[in-house]
């Protein structure tokens, strides 16, 4: 059989991508199910921890519900959420995903998260706008209920 140089490259192209990434769509997801949002940005020291094994983020890995984020010293990361809520982490941070329910047409919506200890920089998305009372970040010593679009968090320990 014949194959014309075109049909040749992209039989090598499906034959190198195919397996490997496969095998990282399903090392990444959780029994819990699916993505509810995206590392935008990772500088040093910065994991993502699914099922309780921590793995280094990188920019594209997915995050779950009961997924944390964690930075160390020096440290960043950048989340965006389905619903287009953006969250930044500073250094030595620590946050958890608790609850994500994004489903607007049938106006079921939550975010509630959990940050023990650094910062939080929260730019709200459609959760927040819908809905305010929906979402809410726990702290230590209180709960902020989200009525802004934009709030910083700092959590000493």
């Amino acid at each position: 059989m014949f194959m014309t140089r075109k049909a040749t490259q992209w039989l090598f192209i499906l034959c190198m991508t195919l397996p490997f990434g496969t095998a990282a769509t399903f090392a990444a997801e959780p029994a819990a199910g699916k993505a509810i949002g995206y590392v935008m940005k990772a500088e040093g020291d910065a994991s993502v921890i699914v099922d309780g094994k921590a793995q280094p983020a990188t920019v594209g890995m997915p995050v779950f519900v009961g997924s944390s984020i964690k930075t160390a010293a020096n440290g960043a990361l950048g989340v965006t959420l389905e619903d287009n809520t953006l969250m930044s982490f500073g250094p030595n941070s620590q946050l958890s995903f608790d609850a994500f329910v994004y489903q607007p047409s049938e106006q079921n919506l939550k975010l509630s998260a959990k940050i023990t200890h650094g910062t939080l920089n929260y730019i709200s998305g459609v959760i927040a706008k819908l809905k305010p009372e929906a979402v809410e970040i726990n702290t230590p010593t209180g709960t902020i209920g989200v009525r802004g679009t934009h709030f910083l968090v700092k959590v000493d320990g």
